[in-house]
């Protein structure tokens, strides 16, 4: 799946709902799932480790939805590697 189609397929099935619960509190349950990435990266199984990945990358996308942001253009930056310094791999003191 591509980044694109993440963000079509949040949109269809969480946009409405999303765009209710607002954007503070997009930005709250991505700080939540990240803690539980954390805790899976810690102390889980990689099945686990997965599934939370995907719960913020699903977050993340919801919220880049809700400020009509196009992820893969956002992520163009990092496509020659560090948007710093430009080298693979970075360069930077």
């Amino acid at each position: 799946m591509t980044l694109a189609e993440l963000q079509s397929v949040i949109a269809a099935t969480y946009g409405a709902r999303d765009a209710e619960r607002g954007i503070p509190s997009t930005v709250a349950w991505i700080a939540e799932e990240v803690g539980e990435l954390a805790q899976a990266v810690r102390k889980g199984t990689r099945a686990q480790q997965e599934h939370e990945f995907s719960d913020v990358l699903a977050w993340v996308a919801s919220l880049a939805n809700q400020l009509d942001i196009d992820l893969t253009h956002a992520l163009e930056r990092y496509a020659a590697g560090c948007p710093k310094c430009h080298a693979v791999p970075c360069a930077c003191g």
